[in-house]
């Protein structure tokens, strides 16, 4: 397609992977990110160094700490901050650019203390915007840098906008899918980080492949009735936004959650391993708030009960695990 000067906000391992990304593809792509002294030293080194270390820029990838340069030299926003910056970049950018016309996110949480959709978030910043899409899938930065293949979905309220974007994105090796579905995605893209942190504990406590292989099971059905109640699909559930993204993070352990639930089953605390992981776990304060979502709404979520009690409570990992273990048993 013509060549499109694109902007991505939030240089973080997944925004970069994704500038990246559109870059290969021929597009004009400006990565921004809040950090001054972080973007200089990308410049200077032509990576990121800090979280995609070893994969070149390509040449139309340029970066910037300027927000009012990207979002007025852009045709495109794609927003990938950490889901707890998501408004206060939208109200930046809404200061910039009030009569913004489209804007798409590839952001995976809700927002904190609220516990939003995102597209809600969206919807109060922006609301005479036309287009809107998220971006989410079973998908690890390095892999997407690296430019292994990879499949994603685009939920779009505008079929056309999806479209659009799947152009922006697409190549022999980056496939996406289109939906309308906006919900699912967001709640699968959330909620699975959760479920991540569980299965994470589960293997760090000795547990093998048939716990690991229930919990999934029993986690998409969880994600599920949350989707369906919000106004989700749960077909769109079964697909890579949900099923594919709970098996990645699960299962692979360059998921940071993932490594967040086996540092915990080892005694580690919330704090230390984040130190270690050294990026945002979206999955501590998506436990919270899903937690809160599914009691607000008054939706059985057991695992994410447990989750949200280990990380937030003070309960021991081994009494999460023998409290869903004993819970009463249930047809399925």
């Amino acid at each position: 397609m013509k060549k499109q000067s694109i902007a991505v906000l939030g240089a973080g391992s997944w925004g970069t992977a994704l500038a990246i990304l559109l870059a290969k593809n021929g597009h004009d792509v400006l990565l921004w990110g809040r950090n001054k002294e972080k973007i200089d030293a990308m410049h200077h080194a032509g990576e990121n160094t800090f979280f995609l270390p070893a994969i070149p820029f390509p040449e139309t990838l340029s970066v910037s700490s300027n927000l009012e340069q990207a979002v007025l030299q852009s045709d495109d926003l794609l927003v990938v901050v950490p889901s707890h910056a998501f408004r206060t970049t939208l109200l930046q950018i809404n200061a910039i650019k009030p009569a913004l016309q489209s804007i798409s996110w590839a952001t995976k949480g809700l927002e904190p203390n609220t516990h939003q959709l995102l597209h809600q978030v969206v919807d109060e910043v922006f609301p005479g915007l036309i287009k809107k899409a998220v971006i989410s899938g079973p998908t690890f930065a390095t892999e997407v840098a690296m430019g292994l293949p990879t499949a994603v979905t685009i939920a779009a309220n505008d079929i056309t906008y999806a479209q659009h974007l799947s152009e922006l994105l697409c190549n022999s090796t980056f496939r996406p899918y289109i939906s309308q579905d906006i919900i699912a995605l967001e709640i699968g893209g959330a909620a699975k980080n959760v479920m991540a942190i569980a299965a994470g504990i589960a293997n760090g406590l000795g547990y093998g492949a048939n716990t690991r292989s229930a919990l999934i099971t029993r986690g998409l059905h969880e994600i599920s009735r949350l989707c369906n109640k919000l106004g989700g699909e749960n077909q769109t559930m079964m697909g890579l936004s949900g099923l594919g993204d709970l098996l990645l993070t699960c299962t692979d352990d360059q998921s940071r959650n993932r490594r967040m639930g086996l540092a915990i089953a080892t005694g580690k605390s919330i704090k230390q391993a984040e130190t270690e992981i050294k990026q945002v776990v979206e999955g501590i304060q998506a436990a919270k708030q899903i937690y809160s979502l599914a009691k607000e709404l008054n939706i059985e979520m057991p695992i994410v009960e447990q989750v949200y009690q280990v990380l937030h409570q003070g309960l021991a990992p081994q009494k999460a695990v023998q409290n869903l273990l004993t819970r009463e048993y249930k047809t399925e």
